[in-house]
């Protein structure tokens, strides 16, 4: 069947999301859930002595997925209001079950709880591949341990460190991310059975003022779906606080992101490393040689775009009034899945990028060997220091010789040639200069902090996360 070009798509879907997150945010994932909602509640209310019957439970227990969209449609064309039109639909196919259907329960019993059980499942995808990224670094890492390559502050060159070791700034970052995600999961609380202003009157009259029998029903209706905690109170509806906490922790994805890839785009037009370019793939319509690094491009635009959604729920937890206002739910139906779709592009694009990277030594060495000289004056003096020169002599002919070098690179576009210089200086005819110009004596603890990190921070993660790390990544695009 042709797709229907005249309608607005979201490149999110399109060109991004996996398809495991794009169905979490699905009609049929969504109003699936209500209806099993609807069904452990009436389980939850029979357990406790409510007059409903087993057929009713296997009926509805029956019409789970089989969802009449058109009917729905219809539904709520006529009520105005798509919860109502959710339970008449179901009750269509369950009419044993459908005088019990939402027994007692507000809309937010299946719109709030639906969508903490979705968020909580998006943590645990991010997850997984949060820790597959994490995974990739680390053998990239392991890898470039040793390779000396230009440090940069300020964008300026600094003292060496290595390839590997830069990539654990990265997969630092991501291990702290991961952490976040796995709070927020652990600690996602479950609205629960509470009513229509948190009160929960409306259960207690059914179960005829007994208090134990209402917290029994949001305690069993909570461990039904898998949840720890539940809302100490709520308003109607749960404290939109929730969605800023997680939209907040996917922003941290993104910030990561963001540098990892701006890291990675910098160090492309240096020509010391690129993201993947397929053999195909053409980097611009007009200039036949280019080699964009389009992928990171496209993950620091999906990460802004994630950045500028975390407020988004911000706004809507501090907007709300008393027990609840509804202008949190248009804003809800699209910051909250787009962040999750986002940011699950982002780790597509990222996992494919880790997976890939090519480094380019010659290059990496050659700007090392550019810089180095001046690096290394400080071991050059001390080396002819320790020949028998005179230490301030020693400085005065390092420092002279350093500006006119220096000025070689920067007025003429020459090579760096103080090492040249100081050779012929008979003040350093004692010094190894092979020794004091070795990269591996300038690049500290970097191999070992690789080694390190490897062992204390990626180790555990790969060893709780093991049946996620074989992620194979096609873009789409």
């Amino acid at each position: 069947m042709a797709k229907d070009t005249s309608v607005y798509v979201s490149p999110l879907v399109q060109r991004n999301a996996s398809p495991e997150m794009s169905a979490l945010f699905s009609p049929d994932k969504k109003f699936g859930t209500w209806r099993r909602l609807w069904l452990e509640l009436a389980r939850a209310e029979k357990e406790l002595g409510l007059e409903i019957t087993d057929q009713q439970i296997q009926e509805m227990q029956s019409h789970l997925d089989d969802i009449d969209y058109d009917k729905a449609a219809e539904y709520e064309k006529k009520f105005r209001h798509d919860v109502m039109a959710h339970v008449h639909t179901f009750g269509d196919v369950a009419p044993t079950a459908a005088p019990i259907i939402h027994l007692g329960a507000t809309s937010c019993y299946v719109g709030d709880n639906a969508d903490l059980i979705i968020m909580r499942e998006g943590l645990r995808i991010l997850s997984e591949k949060l820790a597959c990224l994490i995974d990739r670094l680390g053998n990239f890492a392991a890898e470039y341990r040793e390779m000396p390559a230009l440090g940069f502050t300020h964008y300026q060159p600094a003292q060496l460190t290595t390839v590997g070791k830069r990539a654990t700034l990265w997969a630092y970052e991501f291990a702290m991310d991961l952490e976040e995600l796995e709070y927020r999961d652990e600690n996602m609380p479950f609205r629960g059975v509470k009513g229509t202003t948190g009160t929960q009157a409306s259960f207690l009259a059914l179960f005829n003022g007994v208090h134990d029998k209402v917290k029994a029903l949001d305690e069993k209706v909570a461990a039904a779906f898998g949840f720890k905690k539940r809302c100490a109170v709520t308003g109607q509806t749960y404290q939109r606080k929730i969605d800023t906490l997680a939209v907040n922790a996917l922003a941290s994805v993104a910030q990561s992101a963001h540098k990892m890839c701006n890291d990675i785009r910098l160090l492309a037009n240096l020509k010391e490393m690129e993201e993947p370019f397929a053999k195909s793939q053409i980097g611009s319509s007009a200039m036949a040689y280019k080699r964009n690094p389009m992928r990171s491009e496209r993950a620091t635009g999906l990460s802004r775009l994630v950045l500028s959604l975390a407020s988004s729920p911000a706004m809507t937890a501090s907007e709300q009034w008393f027990e609840r206002t509804l202008d949190d739910s248009a804003n809800r139906r699209v910051s909250i899945a787009e962040a999750f779709l986002a940011t699950d592009g982002i780790l597509e694009i990222l996992i494919n990028v880790a997976s890939g990277l090519v480094v380019y030594p010659k290059v990496i060495e050659a700007r090392v060997n550019s810089e180095l000289p001046f690096m290394a004056t400080e071991n050059i003096m001390m080396a002819a220091v320790k020949a028998g020169g005179n230490r301030q002599d020693i400085h005065e002919h390092i420092r002279v010789h350093s500006h006119e070098a220096a000025a070689q690179v920067k007025q003429h576009g020459k090579p760096n040639d103080l090492i040249d210089r100081l050779k012929a200086n008979p003040a350093f005819e004692k010094v190894d200069f092979n020794a004091v110009m070795d990269p591996s004596a300038y690049i500290g603890r970097a191999p070992q902090q690789v080694d390190e990190f490897i062992a204390d921070i990626i180790t555990p993660i790969r060893t709780k996360y093991q049946q996620s790390l074989d992620r194979q990544v096609e873009l789409k695009v």
